[in-house]
């Protein structure tokens, strides 16, 4: 997802703002945390084990939304926001903090390396997807280019299937790795929502977790 102040709207999503550089000053992520996103990491493998290990070490230290400041929990009005906590020296994880005000979300997308979330205020809802008739290519749109059309015919036939939608309360930790990480969240609650997100790769050089934004017909899952 997009870090700092590059965010998804409440509606449709509006264009990205500039990349932001790095955290300002030292990481803000609890050590423990850190350090533990470290291990698992540095005990390489494929990226579905390693993000099955860093959701392991998330569950172990999720912390509490004390760990953004009064101003960053209030949210902004228009947008969600994210605010990047850590960034590892070589750039093998980047550790986020997304805050969100009701109704606001993200627009359907996927991801440019595994991902581990943890909901540490409020409930997100979340919905997932399969692109049919086949996957986009590792090749496809590079984050900021246009998504693919949603009006008219879709290239090739293409839609997206919803396969899954769920509620993640409190303390719901979960992971994933591409392909198979086309989701869409948003807070579904009264009040703020705030998440823990930690990707394998440099937020601070890519500007954004996202790969691609998909913009495509939307079927239900067959019954």
């Amino acid at each position: 997802m997009p870090v700092s102040s590059r965010t998804a709207g409440t509606a449709s999503p509006g264009p990205p703002a500039a990349s932001p550089g790095p955290p300002a000053g030292p990481s803000t992520c609890p050590a423990g945390l850190a350090a533990a996103v470290r291990r698992a990491v540095a005990a390489g493998e494929d990226p579905r084990q390693t993000a099955d290990r860093v959701a392991r070490a998330l569950r172990r230290h999720l912390p509490g939304p004390e760990i953004l400041t009064p101003v960053q929990l209030r949210g902004a009005p228009d947008r969600y926001q994210t605010h990047l906590l850590h960034v590892e020296p070589g750039g093998s994880f980047s550790i986020a903090a997304m805050v969100w005000r009701p109704g606001q979300l993200t627009p359907i997308h996927d991801h440019v390396s595994w991902c581990v979330t943890g909901v540490l205020q409020g409930t997100e809802y979340e919905e997932i997807f399969t692109a049919s008739p086949a996957p986009l290519p590792a090749s496809g749109p590079a984050p900021g280019s246009a998504p693919l059309p949603a009006s008219g015919p879709a290239p090739g036939g293409r839609f997206l299937t919803e396969v899954v939608r769920r509620e993640n309360p409190p303390g719901t930790v979960a992971g994933f790795t591409p392909p198979g990480d086309i989701h869409r969240v948003r807070n579904s609650g009264t009040g703020i929502a705030v998440s823990m997100h930690i990707y394998g790769a440099d937020l601070s050089r890519l500007g954004s977790s996202i790969r691609r934004v998909y913009d495509l017909p939307v079927r239900a899952a067959a019954q």
